[in-house]
């Protein structure tokens, strides 16, 4: 990435002087975002929300369970598909991070194992925990998936069936609102979760004539391959979480809002 993307400003966006308070855009899908958004308003953070993709059940066939040793969950909305369609929550599961771990035990699963990071860490985790002999692996997931879960495991002898349960239909536009905002410089910082929203997000913001404004903006990204999918325009200051969680992010942005 270009090095000017990372030069920490020594002018604070994140004013504590009264003015107003820090405002955050959110871009995830509207199921994930009510902890974050419950996050940000404990630290005194205005949101605003603009999803970059809509998240919609496509699974019609309840899974089939028979010989299968376990389920693999790369998403909350792999889970929330799933308890859609299936009653059965007494297979282990293995999730990709702590989020979804959190989902699927709130979907009722008992045996539940989070790999903390992403589809490389779930399948150390997979191969470490189960053995080929076991049965196959499902993965209920989305039309479009981030990492090569099946391809990682197979390597190991793993056969993984992956279902389609949900489909991911990216936004069109920016609404109106938030060109507004953005264009204005009402918006401090912009989290980005997938390298696809960012992806999003950055077209969107480009066929808006929104270039100039996504200069002033910072961006806090959970990866660096989200942060390279930002990296299509310049910004302001670039974060990245030091590992892909939710805590880490927002341990970020706890750490740049003490920036003197």
């Amino acid at each position: 990435m270009p090095a000017a993307s990372f030069a920490l400003s020594r002018d604070r966006i994140f004013s504590r002087d009264g003015r107003r308070p820090i405002r955050a855009l959110i871009t995830r899908p509207a199921q994930d975002s009510a902890q974050l958004i419950g996050e940000l308003k404990r630290r005194g953070v205005e949101v605003f929300v603009s999803p970059m993709i809509t998240i919609t059940f496509v699974g019609q066939t309840e899974p089939d369970l028979n010989g299968k040793q376990a389920l693999l969950f790369t998403s909350a909305n792999g889970v929330r598909a799933f308890a859609h369609i299936c009653a059965e929550r007494g297979l282990p599961v293995f999730a990709v991070g702590d989020r979804t771990a959190t989902a699927a035990r709130e979907a009722g699963f008992g045996a539940v194992r989070s790999a903390g990071g992403d589809v490389a860490s779930l399948a150390e985790l997979v191969a470490r925990s189960c053995t080929p002999a076991g049965g196959a692996l499902l993965h209920p997931a989305g039309s479009a998936t981030a990492g090569d879960l099946s391809g990682r495991l197979g390597a190991d002898g793993f056969v993984v069936a992956r279902q389609v349960l949900y489909r991911a239909r990216p936004a069109t536009e920016l609404s109106g609102e938030i060109r507004l905002a953005l264009a204005d410089s009402e918006i401090d910082i912009v989290l980005f979760y997938s390298p696809r929203t960012a992806a999003i997000f950055v077209k969107l913001a480009k066929a808006s004539g929104l270039e100039l404004a996504c200069e002033k903006l910072e961006i806090l990204c959970l990866s660096e391959a989200v942060a390279e999918a930002a990296d299509v325009i310049m910004w302001r200051l670039v974060l990245i979480a030091a590992t892909p969680t939710q805590a880490a992010l927002l341990d970020r942005l706890d750490e740049r809002m003490r920036v003197p």
